[in-house]
């Protein structure tokens, strides 16, 4: 289970970020619900780029005993920037479909 918790990490922090960016940015928000699914979705992207980079919470996580401050910020920062960014794009796209 321990090795699964930073992906849980940035899935919850990508669903808090596309929140965020969602009230930031009220005129792409998607409502809550829809907000969080694409925040979900950018968390897990997030995290899959910065491990692509090497800078991802699971792989410190690895490369140390347990699950260290470092792995659990890096996990926080990489979701919630990938799920605000996915779920701003997606509310760009859908607001310039709508026109």
């Amino acid at each position: 289970m321990e090795e699964y918790l930073p992906l849980i990490i940035q899935l919850v922090s990508g669903a808090v970020g596309g929140n965020i960016a969602g009230s930031l940015l009220k005129n792409s928000s998607l409502g809550t619900l829809w907000n969080s699914i694409a925040g979900i979705l950018g968390g897990g992207l997030g995290g899959q780029v910065l491990g692509m980079l090497g800078i991802d919470g699971a792989a410190a996580a690895e490369a140390s005993t347990g699950l260290d401050l470092n792995s659990i910020i890096g996990s926080v920062a990489g979701g919630g920037v990938g799920g605000g960014i996915v779920m701003a794009v997606i509310g760009l796209i859908k607001k310039a479909m709508n026109k």
